[in-house]
């Protein structure tokens, strides 16, 4: 996408990035409510209307830096969806479900981003083809780096929500007693690169897979 300005990777990102962060989180609402937690749904989180989950720094102002300045993969974040364990009959468990549902709607959407650019490809026609290949690959993209961000084990992430659900309860809790500090570990493997390291191969693997489904 380097042959693209500034503006045109804006118009091409926004529709995948802000509806990968959407969907994300109305994921976690939607799985919350079928074990039983209604909190979500009650506050009128379970919409694809993306008003209601923007958070302005990490929906638009970081995807926006992080596409300024070509770190080399985009993410972002929205208003987390509520989420009350209490109302869970098996809280570990089913809070661990309830994060596990947000980087696999994340792998769902990249697959239907992926038959997107697939039709452009088929179509072939260049006025109609390339608007649907880019915006396909942004969509691929942004999706497997949300997943995989997110599986990672670093509360509050989702990946730390499953890995809890695993450990023994008193691992666990010491475990969690983290989560104060993740953003700010997460920042510091963004700013040093180390995010990048870690994402590098099975982002690449993950692209490979999906790209040839795309048919590019």
């Amino acid at each position: 996408m380097n042959e693209l300005s500034f503006l045109q990777k804006i118009i091409v990102w926004i529709l995948p990035v802000v509806f990968a962060i959407t969907v994300h989180e109305v994921a976690h609402g939607w799985v919350a409510k079928k074990y039983g937690d209604n909190t979500a749904s009650m506050l009128g989180r379970l919409t694809l209307n993306p008003i209601k989950h923007i958070d302005w720094f990490g929906t638009v102002i970081l995807p926006g830096l992080l596409l300024l300045t070509g770190t080399g993969f985009i993410f972002g974040w929205a208003k987390p969806v509520p989420v009350d364990a209490r109302n869970f009959k098996k809280p570990r468990h089913d809070m661990a479900m309830v994060a596990l549902a947000g980087p696999v709607a994340n792998l769902l959407m990249a697959l239907g981003w992926a038959l997107l650019a697939r039709i452009g490809v088929i179509i072939g026609v260049e006025a109609i083809s390339l608007p649907l290949i880019y915006t396909g690959i942004a969509g691929i993209s942004i999706n497997l780096v949300l997943a995989l961000v997110n599986l990672l084990p670093i509360p509050p992430l989702d990946g730390s929500r499953i890995l809890s659900g695993l450990l023994p309860n008193r691992l666990a809790w010491q475990y969690n007693q983290l989560e104060p500090y993740g953003f700010y570990i997460l920042i510091a493997l963004l700013y040093f690169k180390i995010l990048n390291v870690l994402l590098e191969f099975p982002m690449y693997v993950a692209q490979k897979l999906f790209m040839s489904i795309a048919g590019l």
